[in-house]
């Protein structure tokens, strides 16, 4: 018997000594598979950010992926999981500048934009490789030698390839519009760098003067300096009487002309029924201007200071708010104050308050028709005149990209059906230049700079969601029509987590289907959130954050894999407990033993890998379970329900097999006639290799260490062993 199993199983002493094994190989690598059937699978990971370290969702994401890929593989498939990175502009930025001023009391005005782009990316290429080598622990099967970073040469071009293309159709446009600013980072954010706390606030309820007939609410006084309207619901008999008359006064020592208007958005039940309309400073009230054509004063500046002349000008809106409010105590129009919860918004990055602010920006036009010159999506016909928003929603509607969870296809289209134009450009320095550049009036937009001399080059760089939105074909090669995009795109399989289904699930699909006319994935699940045991959020208040890296140093890839994946259901939040993992550790070491005591017990000279044919009835039945266990694992597996597949497995192996057959295999060693003992032999090392096939998707460390030490004719790797074939 091999030495190595009269010890407990290591992982630590073997996990990095088998990932150099599979890289070596270049099994990771379709290209390098052989006997495969010819179709593919391909999925691309999503690039997790160079900010940082790997963390507990990026270690169930690489594991629940890892097995699919696994799986798929040992199918026959022509498997291609391609790994990446994200530059993750405003937060790689935003670290490194917060750095820089600690270290050296340095704004990036002071560094300037090239010194500050080459600190950044070379903070950037370090995180990069922490992030991947913290990939590999985890066992992850990516096909390196396709590795993509979104900033990097190829990538850059697809971008401005895509940029230009998308404007000549006429589907990007600067221009002024209300977006979300970061006061602090002096950035535009997109919806995922904002996290909404909640607070208790003041709700003020007054009026703009003693003439005004009606009374408002609201929990920014400070904005009501550039109101230009008061909206109420068209058939609140209250303010009938009033509807399109206007009033001039003086608020808080700004001239305001104020006209009563008449719209269905309002509720007539909230506050007062009556809101003042602050056109520059709401998205909502923004909108309401477009549909009554009200003029858009801005009132507040990008430091979120006052603009107004008079005694607000220059203060802060914090400061503003209390200046507003007793100059209504003073003037006897302070009616009712009250205190209310109220979300507010703030910026992930930097911490500040967001302030709502029309700014001249780029943006893609969702509700533009242009002509879809080639569709490979069915009910898309070549030439049809369509929108992005069209696109995002038959893609999905329709089934061409199966979105089976009910609750995220209800929250997909929800999003789809109140769909604003989206702006694309940031105010950062580190990331994707716009391929713009001006000369007076003129503007230039090109994948290549002007020849001519006195042009500029447009500051802004693009939205970090604009490059991640290409992964899947930008990874294969695109613009360029190469053997991997042809051959590997659509991709079969995308699960990322619920919190980007808009950001990045929905602009993949807008993204291939203007540009190549195809769907970017065939089959979408949504993942939830890795949390605490007691169904908390992971965070540095709470103290409960865990290092998947310290996880695997304790207890081994395998069974951190294990503790992630079992139990629950791919969509819903995962509940992470430090013993389960440790639990799968015991498990990884049962099966450990279960083949000592198999290879302690059998006669290799007597065992067939192929046809033996004199198996006892007992074992032919023990033969036929397994065969059944097989085929659920399997029905499993192609329906992505893993955790079910481990709960069958793990069952199977220490209930069945190690406290059943074995037990009951230690009576016919030691006392059965010859034929059963070698039946029963024969019997063991088939479930045994087995056994090892349909685990290996789950724990790729133990299950390969075991394979390459029972000398196998099969296969020397148990990576590209076939899956198990059922008699």
């Amino acid at each position: 018997m091999h030495q190595k199993f009269t010890k407990p199983y290591d992982p630590t002493s073997v996990e990095q000594n088998i990932y150099q094994k599979w890289e070596k190989s270049g099994y990771f690598n379709p290209d390098k598979l052989k006997n495969t059937v010819g179709e593919t699978f391909t999925v691309v990971l999503p690039p997790p950010n160079v900010t940082g370290v790997l963390h507990l969702g990026h270690a169930y994401e690489d594991s629940l992926q890892d097995a699919v890929i696994r799986y798929q593989r040992m199918k026959g498939k022509k498997t291609l999981w391609i790994p990446g990175t994200d530059s993750a502009a405003i937060a790689t930025q935003a670290r490194v500048e917060k750095n820089i001023l600690k270290d050296e009391g340095k704004s990036r005005h002071d560094l300037g934009r090239d010194e500050l782009v080459k600190r950044v990316s070379e903070f950037a290429k370090n995180s990069e490789s922490t992030i991947l080598n913290q990939v590999k622990r985890m066992g992850s099967s990516l096909d390196w030698s396709r590795y993509a970073y979104t900033l990097d040469e190829k990538r850059n071009f697809a971008v401005s390839t895509a940029f230009v293309n998308m404007y000549k159709a006429g589907l990007i446009y600067r221009g002024n519009r209300i977006v979300n600013w970061d006061p602090k980072g002096q950035t535009t954010i997109s919806d995922d760098e904002i996290e909404y706390e909640e607070r208790i606030a003041k709700f003020y309820t007054f009026k703009y003067s003693a003439g005004f007939p009606i009374s408002i609410s609201t929990t920014r006084p400070e904005t009501k300096v550039g109101d230009t309207a008061v909206a109420v619901h068209p058939e609140d008999e209250r303010y009938k009487k009033f509807i399109g008359k206007e009033y001039d006064l003086i608020f808080c020592d700004v001239p305001l002309k104020i006209k009563i208007i008449a719209d269905q958005s309002i509720d007539k039940d909230f506050g007062t029924g009556a809101i003042g309309v602050t056109p520059a400073h709401s998205q909502i009230d923004w909108e309401i201007a477009d549909r009554h054509n009200l003029q858009r004063p801005q009132v507040i500046n990008e430091y979120a200071k006052m603009t107004v002349e008079g005694f607000l000008k220059n203060q802060k809106t914090t400061i503003a708010r209390e200046s507003v409010v007793n100059w209504l105590k003073e003037n006897n129009l302070l009616e009712k104050e009250e205190d209310i919860k109220q979300n507010i918004s703030i910026s992930s990055r930097t911490g500040a308050i967001i302030e709502p602010l029309p700014k001249l920006q780029w943006w893609i036009d969702v509700n533009k028709k242009f002509k879809i010159e080639k569709s490979e999506i069915p009910s898309i016909k070549d030439g049809d005149l369509i929108s992005l928003k069209e696109i995002m929603r038959i893609a999905v509607e329709n089934n061409f990209i199966e979105m089976p969870q009910e609750r995220f296809r209800k929250t997909y289209f929800h999003w789809i059906e109140n769909l604003r134009d989206w702006c694309i450009s940031r105010q950062i320095w580190f990331g994707h230049r716009i391929p713009v550049w001006y000369k007076g009036e003129e503007i230039y937009c090109d994948t290549t700079p002007p020849t001519d001399s006195g042009w500029t080059q447009e500051e802004d760089v693009l939205d970090t969601w604009f490059s991640s939105a290409l992964w899947t074909f930008s990874t294969l090669g695109w613009p360029e029509k190469t053997a991997d995009f042809e051959k590997f795109h659509p991709t079969n399989f995308m699960c990322p987590a619920y919190e980007i289904l808009q950001l990045w699930v929905s602009r993949m699909i807008l993204m291939s289907g203007f540009h190549l006319g195809q769907i970017p994935f065939k089959k979408v699940l949504i993942h939830g959130l890795v949390r605490d045991k007691s169904g908390r959020k992971f965070s540095k208040s709470l103290g409960n954050g865990i290092d998947p890296i310290e996880m695997i140093e304790k207890y081994g890839a395998d069974a951190l894999r294990m503790g992630l994946l079992a139990g629950t259901a791919i969509g819903n939040d995962i509940k992470f407990d430090e013993s389960k993992v440790k639990g799968y550790k015991h498990f990884a070491n049962k099966i450990w033993n279960i083949t000592r005591f198999i290879l302690e017990n059998i006669d290799k000279e007597k065992i067939s890998e192929e046809n033996f044919n004199n198996f006892t009835k007992d074992d032919l039945k023990l033969l036929k379970d397994f065969d059944d266990v097989i085929v659920e694992v399997t029905k499993d597996f192609d329906n992505y329900n893993i955790h079910l597949a481990i709960e069958k497995i793990y069952h199977y192996i220490w209930h069945q097999l190690a406290d059943n057959i074995i037990e009951d295999s230690k009576a016919i060693f030691k006392n059965a006639d010859e034929n059963s003992k070698v039946s029963r032999q024969n019997t063991l090392f088939k479930i045994l290799k087995n056994s090892l096939k349909i685990l290996h998707p789950l724990m790729p460390f133990v299950t390969e260490e075991i394979w390459s030490e029972i000398s196998l004719k099969e296969s020397d790797m148990l990576i590209i062993c076939d899956w198990p074939k059922t008699n």
